[in-house]
């Protein structure tokens, strides 16, 4: 393809002009919103109201008169339209770490007398971390199972209490069926808890069409919700009266302003609330889920396929060094809308690609990693992204002491 093919194609995109509504430096393509999205426009302005009129003058008044006390509830039922669920099955808490602490055990208590908690080796840390740590906490209650991806329907037997899986993988970009694994568990009468982080915002996702019970996600990746922003969980209405959080808060009581000492779970999705919500950042939150509202799903999925399937031709089309591989999935169907290339400099090719304002990052032990964020980037950004990675082996500008140097964060 040609760049003015690419061009070609902008004009006729129909989210082309979503881009104008974000903040991005001059000069940039950035291709790691699938880490951190950029903050969009309308995130500065309703930052800016929440902490000057809202916090500022309407102080402690504004839990009520703002609707502080119902964010939420409302984001999650927005989040909720992005993921196939409906709005009273998602709630925006905690992190993604503490949300599938607090549905994994959940998934337990729901499936009393079972014990494995099933996953994959290679599934993000965090996620394995987690579950490790709360296996170790139930002792012989609980045990973590990792096994190959290619075994985990294999794996699913009369003990498997829930299976724990990321929808697309952090690093490969490999994706799931989600509909045949969640028949699989549920055909061996185990729970799906899904890890939604890169899908959500990006992929087509639809909880209910699958059937599914359990979900969590980030929303700082295609959501733009900001560094740290809170994640959301989602609890199929079916399980929320049976359902039991670990974590016993007072924003999951059934009447938070009773002030009663004993703790009496609410029995809906209120009760996988834990304290108080961070009100500044879901602002910023919801300012980023509007904007991803106002864009058709379909056309959105669409087009970072096409993104990362022109990428990844014009990569493999220019670029001569053998060592570079392609390592995600080169059906666009089976993939989300990352691409990962491994190098045996990847760190380097990553430092120097970000000297040139073509931002992407690296994950061990060799991973270039590309993010295509639809709303954002265009066809034209592809393609010179694209032809920035082959200049940049073809000359071996990564090849130089300050591109070798690792940061704390990659």
């Amino acid at each position: 393809m040609t760049r003015e093919e690419a061009q070609a194609l902008d004009a006729a995109d129909p989210l082309a002009r979503f881009a104008d509504a974000f903040a991005l430096p001059e000069g940039v393509i950035y291709l790691d919103g699938n880490s951190l999205g950029p903050p969009p426009l309308s995130a500065h302005a309703r930052l800016a109201e929440a902490a000057r009129a809202e916090w500022g003058e309407g102080l402690i008044r504004s839990w009520n008169t703002a609707g502080w006390i119902d964010a939420p509830l409302r984001v999650g039922g927005k989040i909720a339209r992005l993921v196939g669920a409906g709005p009273h099955e998602v709630a925006v808490a905690d992190s993604t770490s503490v949300n599938l602490f607090k549905l994994a055990a959940g998934a337990l208590s729901l499936r009393s007398g079972r014990t494995t908690i099933l996953s994959e080796t290679g599934n993000f840390p965090t996620d394995l971390y987690t579950l490790g740590g709360l296996a170790a906490l139930l002792g012989e209650r609980a045990r973590l199972r990792a096994v190959a991806p290619e075994e985990i329907v294999a794996a699913i037997d009369e003990d498997t209490a829930v299976v724990v899986l990321t929808h697309i993988h952090y690093k490969s970009a490999r994706r799931w069926d989600m509909a045949a694994i969640t028949a699989a568990a549920h055909a061996k009468g185990a729970l799906v808890l899904w890890d939604l982080c890169h899908s959500v915002g990006a992929v087509a996702v639809d909880l209910n069409g699958v059937n599914a019970d359990l979900a969590v996600g980030c929303s700082y990746k295609y959501l733009n919700g900001g560094p740290g922003a809170p994640a959301f969980l989602f609890v199929a209405e079916r399980h929320q009266g049976a359902i039991r959080s670990p974590l016993t808060g007072w924003m999951g009581h059934a009447a938070p302003f009773a002030f009663e000492d004993a703790y009496r779970p609410a029995a809906d999705i209120r009760a996988q609330i834990t304290g108080t919500p961070p009100i500044l950042a879901l602002a910023a939150l919801e300012a980023g889920v509007d904007l991803q509202l106002e864009a058709d799903a379909a056309r959105v999925e669409a087009k970072g396929r096409a993104l990362t399937d022109l990428f990844i031709g014009e990569v493999e089309a220019r670029c001569t060094d053998p060592a570079l591989v392609l390592a995600s999935p080169r059906d666009a169907a089976q993939r989300g809308l990352h691409v990962s290339f491994a190098h045996p400099q990847g760190y380097a090719l990553v430092q120097a690609l970000i000297a040139r304002g073509v931002i992407g990052d690296f994950r061990a032990p060799d991973i270039a990693r590309f993010g295509f964020s639809p709303l954002f980037l265009s066809f034209a950004d592809a393609w010179d992204a694209a032809a920035a990675l082959c200049d940049v082996l073809h000359s071996r500008t990564w090849d130089s002491p300050q591109f070798r140097a690792r940061a704390a964060v990659t």
